[in-house]
């Protein structure tokens, strides 16, 4: 049986689909968190890296208002006027593309339309962050054609701002920073109250990164992610009665959430627990790295995991199947569930000569139980965001 072809490269498709030449091809990874999960709208620590898998862009200029998009791995095409694209006219991954073109054009971009195609390696609903890796790649690509390049940190905070405008999905900032910023061969560590950020070389010493797709989509727009928000706030509305410095849960301790929570409401109190020990966790893990001590690092995701499980209380029956299956292959040194919740992705750091036995476990005690299919993808910490053809 004949090896796949491969794709494409993107400046090719787009000619052969759109008719005519790109301008511009851009880039932008996905990511996957290691660890810190729940803490950035929380103004806490976050440590993911960018995937090796991206989303790519191509566009080229128009000069007659109107975008025309094709989504090739949706197998589906629109074209609409900038001035009155309507969340309620289009399917929902227009947004991204209409919000990003939007808020470009606000700042000055001379943007008159484009022809643009996307193609994506990133899984969508996975918790891998699709939506951001589109936002970035799209804002490089129309910026780079409306003459309007943004900084790093001025381009992440736009993709940002589409995604609470016109996705209507009220994110942290850890998305779009590490699409953007990442590098190659690194974890990022980023304290999302500060928006500084640290790359942490991230030497694998024979291990690769796992990432396995339960199959069950995730909505970060669905009311539980607003929910668990909401709760966070009454937690510090709590602690601030108490010391009116505080102003994000990132200011109390675990100690300090361990000796009121019998004064509290009983899940405001996990949810607290959950947010003050993973930001410990994400910093602890974040020297684990530096020392190169990846047990270490392994051990605090499991941990992570059930705090997300048991205080968080954002997994899901299939997650915590995944997480029980690989976490028991030999040469697995951690996984945990990562992204939003309720659905998704793990993540998992094994031994190389354990990736086969981990892929076996999936298929023989998820898959063939009917939960799946799971779907695992080996990667390793990717390159930020970037134009790959300009001008062409």
């Amino acid at each position: 049986m004949r090896p796949p072809s491969p794709a494409p490269h993107p400046r090719d498709e787009f000619a052969c689909r759109v008719g005519r030449p790109c301008f511009v091809v851009a880039r932008a990874p996905g990511r996957v968190n290691l660890i810190g999960e729940h803490t950035d709208y929380n103004e806490g620590f976050v440590l993911p890296m960018a995937l090796e898998q991206s989303t790519w862009v191509a566009a080229a200029p128009r000069d007659d208002g109107h975008i025309r998009v094709v989504a090739t791995d949706l197998d589906d095409e629109r074209t609409w006027s900038m001035q009155d694209w309507s969340a309620a006219r289009y399917p929902a991954w227009t947004r991204y593309i209409a919000g990003v073109a939007e808020l470009l054009h606000r700042r000055g971009a001379r943007l008159d339309g484009a022809d643009v195609l996307i193609r994506s390696e990133v899984p969508v609903g996975g918790g891998l962050s699709s939506s951001a890796a589109l936002e970035v790649a799209t804002a490089l690509a129309l910026g780079t054609i409306g003459d309007r390049v943004l900084g790093a940190t001025e381009l992440a905070d736009l993709c940002r701002s589409a995604e609470h405008e016109f996705a209507q999905v009220p994110c942290g900032i850890m998305d779009q920073y590490v699409s953007v910023l990442a590098q190659a061969g690194c974890a990022f560590l980023l304290d999302c109250r500060t928006r500084t950020w640290e790359h942490i070389p991230l030497d694998l010493h024979g291990h690769t990164v796992l990432v396995v797709n339960s199959g069950v989509h995730h909505a970060l727009a669905a009311s539980e992610y607003a929910l668990r928000q909401q709760q966070c706030r009454d937690a510090v509305a709590f602690f601030r009665q108490r010391d009116p410095r505080v102003r994000a849960l990132r200011d109390v301790s675990a100690d300090l959430v361990r000796q009121h929570a019998g004064d509290m409401d009983r899940v405001l109190a996990a949810r607290a627990r959950h947010v003050t020990t993973e930001n410990e966790r994400t910093l602890a893990a974040a020297a684990a790295l530096r020392r190169g001590d990846l047990a270490e690092f392994g051990r605090l995701m499991s941990e992570s995991h059930r705090s997300l499980r048991d205080d968080y209380q954002v997994s899901c029956p299939e997650l915590d199947r995944l997480v029980e299956i690989v976490g028991a292959v030999p040469g697995v040194l951690g996984v945990r569930m990562t992204g939003g919740g309720f659905g998704g992705c793990v993540v998992a750091i094994a031994r190389d000569d354990s990736i086969a036995a981990v892929e076996a476990a999936v298929h023989e005690k998820y898959d063939a139980t009917g939960d799946g299919p799971a779907h695992v993808i080996q990667t390793r910490p990717g390159a930020g965001a970037a134009i790959e053809v300009s001008g062409v």
